[in-house]
């Protein structure tokens, strides 16, 4: 395959992802523009009564009231410095200070999947309550580290489900990947040691370990991760290199209180927002980047292994906005 051959196949997953983010976004943009028309219909200003709406819309969207709050602090601002602000422009400004939001919030290392240089293998220990798309976020993430060209392995540490390893056994057989993995009610540090010196062995480039999503207390969760931290870094000292937290976009407010509880309990280095294409609720994304000092890596939105996405904060404000470009 030649230069330009090469870059055609490029250009056309890229058009490719971004449509299907356009897609996964669809519900939150229709519902949220939808009441942004609502609330400037027969306006030519952006007075009180147009900037309630637009908080009840950005609040509905579960972009969250905090978030929502400095969004509309921002807006009134530049109302007051403009002194006239036409609706025309209210869309533009929603958009600036959204991305502004984004901007503020810590980005991701790699716009690709990629891993550092140094760290090999490089050991991501993922975290996350039962049901919010955890394994299907595991299978999805050594598809596409895979097609990057890395050699991936897959521990099923989860052994207080029979289920939770089951589901991975079949994803890494339907992604060609090995994995490691013992009876249920094995020891889930034994398990993480074992895929970490199985990865060194192998010389594979990622080791991604699936934990339990479901433990007692949140004690009891902070002492199995934090046990299964110090057998890992007994095998590889500075692993695992990457804590992370998957969380299902679709329950909004709940997605917040659970990385609430995770990274009260955990180093959570970064964040994987699941489902965005099953709900209206796309704002959560906004309300997680700017409460948590977290970078969101990954967004789901859609069934296929392609669609788990590196987070693209321009790409997803044009997207969340992209309806409306097209209709006007």
């Amino acid at each position: 395959m030649g230069f330009f051959d090469k870059l055609f196949k490029r250009n056309k997953e890229q058009q490719e992802q971004k449509e299907a983010l356009d897609e996964g976004l669809k519900k939150t943009k229709e519902s949220f523009f939808s009441k942004i028309t609502k609330a400037i219909a027969g306006k030519d200003k952006v007075d009180e009564e147009v900037l309630d709406q637009v908080e009840e819309a950005l609040v509905g969207a579960d972009v969250g009231i905090d978030t929502t709050v400095t969004i509309i602090k921002r807006i009134e601002e530049r109302v007051a410095k403009d002194k006239y602000l036409g609706t025309s422009e209210l869309n533009r400004i929603l958009q600036e200070e959204i991305m502004g939001i984004l901007t503020e919030a810590p980005s991701s290392e790699f716009e690709t999947f990629d891993v550092p240089a140094g760290k090999k293998p490089y050991v991501i220990l993922v975290v996350g309550v039962n049901g919010v798309g955890k394994t299907t976020t595991i299978g999805k993430l050594a598809h596409n580290y895979k097609k990057a060209g890395k050699n991936v392995l897959l521990g099923a540490a989860d052994t207080f489900r029979a289920a939770a390893v089951d589901q991975l056994t079949i994803w890494s057989d339907r992604v060609g990947v090995p994995i490691v993995k013992k009876e249920m009610g094995s020891d889930p540090g034994s398990v993480a040691f074992d895929a970490v010196a199985s990865g060194i062995a192998r010389e594979s480039d990622v080791v991604i370990i699936d934990t339990a999503g479901r433990l007692h207390n949140k004690a009891y969760l902070m002492d199995e991760l934090g046990k299964i931290r110090r057998v890992i870094s007994k095998k590889m000292p500075d692993a695992p290199h990457e804590v992370l937290l998957v969380l299902d976009g679709s329950t909004g407010q709940n997605a917040l209180e659970q990385a609430k509880q995770f990274t009260a309990a955990t180093d959570v280095t970064a964040l994987a927002i699941t489902k965005l294409d099953g709900t209206a609720k796309g704002g959560v994304v906004l309300a997680i980047a700017n409460q948590f000092k977290i970078p969101v890596k990954y967004i789901g939105v859609g069934e296929k292994m392609e669609d788990l996405q590196i987070f693209n904060k321009a790409e997803f404000v044009d997207s969340l906005f992209s309806l409306e470009a097209k209709e006007s």
